[in-house]
């Protein structure tokens, strides 16, 4: 199984595989509806839930940003307190196309744990699959020992700022443009930052596009590419498209414009790309 796992798999192939991984919901609804009640509602039978806000993130802060990301320490309690062990097969999903499954798909590959997102998510799980679960299990705790994030693949502000690398931005193309007053700090978008909306990165079902479509999406990612977006989280749809595709030099920058737009210090660029 391990040879064909990840970085997305199909709701027939979970299917087929439920005993054998561990499915985390990772819903999350940034107009502020609760996962954990969505969680509660039906989800995938034998899932956990984890929290992007306190188990995916540190606490947020204008110098931080909102979802900045945990400590190692807590990262690994987050998991051990699930009952992912070490090497456990991970399967994450949302019912947003993957923008927030792939948040913890991210955060788990860049420290060499196995993991994968489920392609079209909750709906493709009710329309091929399966029904849904009420029960809530009952983890067994386990022990993990906290690894630390690669500094490759995590970038600060001033690293970004640095680096000659790619940089896609996630957003929609209006808040890459102009911002949003109620979620952005203040318009614009890193400046040399290409346009990159995440929901570009899926067909009309929800479903992630193929890999030459999405290469040529990224025209340029091969020799290395970094996104972000608002908070890093719908960001890591843009790393999960870019791995899809078959690029590996990769990396996320978590502050995203919620750090860099909050710090007036920083250069920002408003409009559209020519």
């Amino acid at each position: 199984m391990a040879a064909d796992f990840g970085p997305l798999v199909s709701a027939d192939w979970l299917a087929a595989h439920l005993d054998e991984v561990q499915v985390v919901d990772v819903r999350w609804y940034l107009d502020g509806r609760s996962g954990w009640d969505a969680y509660r509602a039906g989800h995938i039978p034998g899932a956990v839930w984890l929290d992007v806000d306190t188990d995916l993130s540190a606490p947020a802060s204008p110098a931080a940003g909102r979802h900045p990301l945990p400590t190692e320490a807590a990262f690994a309690a987050a998991l051990a307190r699930m009952g992912i062990a070490e090497g456990r097969q991970v399967v994450a999903y949302d019912d947003a196309g993957g923008s927030v499954a792939a948040r913890l798909w991210w955060m788990l590959r860049a420290i060499g744990e196995p993991a994968a997102v489920l392609d079209g998510g909750l709906a493709a799980w009710t329309d091929h699959a399966g029904e849904l679960s009420t029960d809530v299990p009952t983890p067994l705790l386990t022990e993990r020992a906290p690894r630390p994030w690669p500094s490759d693949r995590f970038l600060t502000a001033d690293e970004l700022a640095a680096s000659s690398a790619l940089v896609f931005d996630a957003r929609s193309a209006e808040r890459y443009a102009h911002g949003d007053p109620a979620i952005d700090p203040r318009p614009g978008h890193v400046p040399g930052a290409r346009s990159a909306p995440w929901t570009g990165n899926l067909d009309e079902h929800g479903r992630f596009l193929a890999p030459d479509v999405l290469r040529a999406r990224f025209a340029g990612a091969e020799d290395g590419a970094i996104a972000y977006c608002g908070s890093g989280v719908t960001a890591c749809h843009d790393l999960l498209a870019m791995t899809v595709a078959g690029h590996t030099e990769l990396a996320l920058y978590p502050g995203s414009w919620s750090q860099w737009g909050a710090d007036e210090s920083r250069p920002a660029e408003t409009g559209l790309a020519p």
